[in-house]
């Protein structure tokens, strides 16, 4: 008895490995079918079978329209059958995607995070007056929890200001103000209570168990 042993340096490369090559023959198989009417038939059985071997597609979005268009990828293209979908180019599959603008932040002082960024574009909208100068104030305080994450000692009010002015190209401008913004000490002493908080949430669900 002998054996036709298959050596993967001489198999040919698999388009979409994920669904191996046994669904890539029956793929290649559908293809020389010379009646379309039986290529329709194959070609709906394989789009069964790839929507069992993939399941976390049916939380996509109309994951039959994927797996058609997946079919006609591993096909090359050459697949001939009734789609109830529009059949994908190959000038789409090679067309490179829109570039993605990169995150606009706080790209210098990176330990205030993206979100203080986003803050300060929402403040600079809006009018001139209290409420403004109480959000631009608020913002300032939350930076300064920000550094003291990233910093554990302490931070003097006019670096924040400072950064303040820098980050929003001088718009808002606190320089020199004589409001103090929340003390350091508190913070550490509020971040140290929610510590031990957490600790004895933790302590407490133990012993019930």
């Amino acid at each position: 008895m002998t054996f036709d042993l298959e050596y993967n340096s001489g198999r040919t490369k698999l388009i979409i490995p994920e669904y191996g090559r046994h669904i890539q023959k029956l793929v290649d198989h559908c293809v020389s079918l010379p009646s379309k009417e039986e290529r329709n038939k194959m070609a709906k059985a394989i789009i069964d079978v790839m929507g069992n071997l993939q399941p976390h597609l049916r939380d996509v979005p109309d994951f039959k329209h994927k797996l058609w268009d997946q079919l006609h990828i591993m096909s090359d293209f050459k697949l001939d059958v009734d789609s109830p979908y529009d059949q994908p180019s190959q000038e789409e599959l090679r067309e490179k995607p829109d570039s993605l603008p990169y995150p606009k932040s706080a790209s210098k002082y990176r330990f205030y995070g993206t979100n203080i960024q986003t803050m300060i574009d929402v403040a600079l909208t809006w009018e001139e007056g209290e409420m403004k100068e109480a959000l631009a104030f608020a913002i300032a305080n939350h930076m300064k929890k920000c550094y003291l994450n990233w910093n554990k000692d302490n931070v003097d009010d006019e670096v924040i200001f400072d950064h303040l002015f820098e980050l929003t190209d001088g718009q808002i401008n606190f320089k020199g103000r004589e409001d103090e913004l929340v003390d350091a000490k508190s913070i550490q002493r509020t971040r140290t209570s929610q510590g031990k908080k957490k600790t004895n949430n933790k302590n407490s669900k133990n012993r019930k168990k």
